[in-house]
């Protein structure tokens, strides 16, 4: 039996400014419903910020560089809400607290129903928020047909047509 992976437990974010990316994080966590811890962890500051799916945390970099999303490494963190009208809250939300927000508004370079908004943390960390999209949910109510590791939703869906088309011709 091969382990399923349910979800992503923690991300850990190196921060050049603990106290400083803490006032910037517990603004914007607490609008999205967040809560905090802060034990420290082998004597250093840590800021963990959770709900009931993610623990996001906060912890002093060894080392201060400019943060890169196109180096190797972390280029950004996508959080998930339930619809657009939620993407919109956010970035009204973002925007009183006086955060640079993009949009919100469609990309449909990536998906026909892709509505999402962008915003940096203070080391320069990007986030995106992101409606619950069509193909997510195809994915999780068809997860039992998907059976090729590559490209299973088109695979899928080559084979449904092949057999309305064997059908129509019978």
């Amino acid at each position: 039996m091969k382990p399923e992976v349910s979800a992503i437990d923690h991300i850990y974010l190196t921060v050049s400014d603990i106290d400083r990316s803490a006032r910037f994080y517990d603004q914007v966590m607490r609008l999205f419903g967040f809560r905090k811890g802060t034990d420290p962890i082998d004597e250093q500051p840590h800021a963990r910020y959770f709900n009931r799916a993610v623990r996001i945390t906060l912890r002093p970099a060894k080392t201060v560089a400019a943060h890169d999303p196109y180096a190797p490494g972390l280029h950004h963190i996508c959080l998930r809400v339930a619809d657009r009208a939620a993407v919109d809250a956010a970035a009204r939300g973002l925007k009183r607290l006086g955060i640079d927000v993009t949009g919100p508004r469609l990309y449909p370079e990536y998906e026909p129903d892709y509505y999402a908004c962008f915003f940096a943390d203070p080391d320069g960390i990007r986030f995106e928020i992101v409606n619950h999209l069509r193909k997510r949910r195809e994915v999780v109510r068809k997860w039992a047909q998907l059976t090729d590791f590559e490209n299973p939703l088109a695979k899928l869906s080559v084979r449904a047509t092949r057999r309305g088309t064997r059908r129509a011709r019978s």
